[in-house]
């Protein structure tokens, strides 16, 4: 891994960490004060999540002048494909009796992995550091 590459994972995972708290407090809110069944809750702290993870690390971390609705478009079809598999197996799980914080937390560290290399080599591929500085 280059300098470059170690520098932007580490953008990355401080931007993911403050949209992790966003999801874990939001899910906190729905599941404790609200009572939501789990999948609700889930659902709609990880939309809130990811669009605040989507907003800082285009702009800071990846620097891209990309499209935004095409970026968004990429984005949105990674969760396509991850939010029904993690919400159905975090259902299962946490109906199976596993603690739902810790279904969130394995959860929460797939989806961080996944979409750095999604967002990497996908969403921002060839159009890393284009963002002009004001």
């Amino acid at each position: 891994m280059n300098k470059k590459t170690a520098f932007q994972a580490l953008k990355f995972t401080l931007f993911s960490a403050s949209a992790g708290i966003i999801e874990i407090a939001s899910f906190a809110l729905f599941n404790e004060v609200f009572k939501w069944q789990y999948w609700p809750a889930y659902l709609t702290s990880l939309i809130l999540s990811v669009l605040w993870n989507f907003t800082f690390n285009r702009q800071f971390t990846f620097k891209s002048a990309a499209n935004v609705p095409v970026a968004m478009a990429k984005v949105f079809a990674f969760y396509l494909v991850f939010t029904p598999v993690s919400t159905i197996l975090g259902n299962m799980a946490e109906g199976s009796g596993v603690n739902e914080y810790l279904v969130l937390a394995v959860t929460m560290l797939s989806n961080f992995v996944l979409e750095f290399l999604f967002c990497k080599f996908v969403v921002y591929r060839n159009q890393e550091d284009t963002l002009e500085k004001k």
